[in-house]
């Protein structure tokens, strides 16, 4: 029987959402157009996140030096060697802050893009403090006749979080960035990392609430990976043992109980992220590969016969 968001599968899955929306299978093809952040230009900060590492997860083929269509053509030839189904594509602008400029350049850069041929929409990463209302305004007048999506990256609900990860926001700067986007009817997405320094299973499961409070499209939930050369690596390596890393099988049963909790509405993009090995400051599950993953944690919430949402307080205003 299927569940409310359509099929069979215990989740809300990124892949079945794209095959609703579009009635085919959709690709991301990754971007880089050159902008920066303020938490590493000087405006906030010079040291950025003490978790990025940007070029982590980064396909060789982005390059800013290379116009937005070079980068659409390369990534697209990429992804049809890879993914031969995929019809349609979106131009996912990942790196850094792509709302960190004013709006003349944000027009050249994202008109580009919706001008290709293949490009059915664009997928816009930013930090909640880089949007304002005249830029929210601009991607409305897009979203009337293409797909836009904004994610933000939140990290965490908590603020003593975010204040030792040198995010430079707190939350109440993320809930409004995300208002003010589906106020305007503009699809919204939000990225967490699970894991961070401080933060107890309790607390991860805690956060849902808040999570779930928002007027979120999508989501996408990372493990804490520790990158080398970054000031969280070399903060683990003074102090490991305010860290925790779980196995995998402990991760996915963590997983399962953020997904009970979790709104049945909102789209689970990702619950886990991957980098290549040369990356990592240690070693252990975060190499698993995503398919893999995916197929544990189906097998998890079928075991126990579960599914998202199951113990969501259907009685809770939808966005408070």
């Amino acid at each position: 029987m299927p569940y409310q968001w359509g099929d069979e599968r215990r989740f809300n899955s990124y892949a079945a959402y794209f095959k609703r929306t579009f009635g085919s299978r959709m690709q991301k093809v990754t971007i880089n157009a050159g902008f920066s952040c303020p938490n590493r230009d000087g405006k906030l900060s010079t040291g950025g996140c003490t978790f990025c590492r940007n070029d982590a997860f980064t396909p060789s083929y982005c390059q800013s030096e290379k116009s937005i269509t070079q980068q659409i053509d390369e990534g697209i030839e990429f992804h049809r060697r890879r993914y031969r189904t995929a019809q349609r594509y979106l131009a996912y602008f990942q790196s850094f802050s792509n709302t960190y400029a004013p709006l003349e350049r944000l027009r050249e850069c994202y008109d580009e893009a919706l001008a290709h041929p293949d490009i059915a929409g664009i997928v816009v990463g930013t930090r909640p403090d880089c949007i304002d209302e005249e830029k929210l305004d601009y991607f409305a007048e897009l979203a009337k006749r293409k797909y836009v999506i904004i994610e933000y990256g939140v990290e965490s609900c908590y603020d003593s979080t975010l204040k030792r990860i040198n995010r430079g926001h707190d939350f109440a700067t993320a809930e409004r960035a995300i208002r003010l986007t589906a106020e305007r009817g503009i699809h919204c997405g939000a990225h967490f990392i699970l894991g961070l320094p401080g933060e107890s299973d309790e607390m991860l499961i805690e956060q849902v609430e808040k999570i779930n409070s928002l007027p979120l499209t999508t989501i996408k939930f990372h493990q804490l990976q520790l990158f080398k050369d970054t000031p969280m690596a070399r903060e683990y390596d003074l102090h490991p043992e305010e860290f925790r890393f779980w196995t995998v099988e402990e991760y996915i049963e963590l997983f399962v109980e953020i997904v009970r909790r979790l709104r049945p509405d909102i789209v689970i993009e990702r619950f886990a992220g991957e980098a290549p090995p040369r990356y990592h400051h240690l070693e252990g599950w975060g190499l698993v590969r995503n398919e893999t993953l995916l197929m544990m944690l189906d097998k998890e919430l079928e075991r126990k016969n579960v599914h998202q949402g199951d113990i969501f307080n259907i009685f809770a205003p939808k966005f408070q």
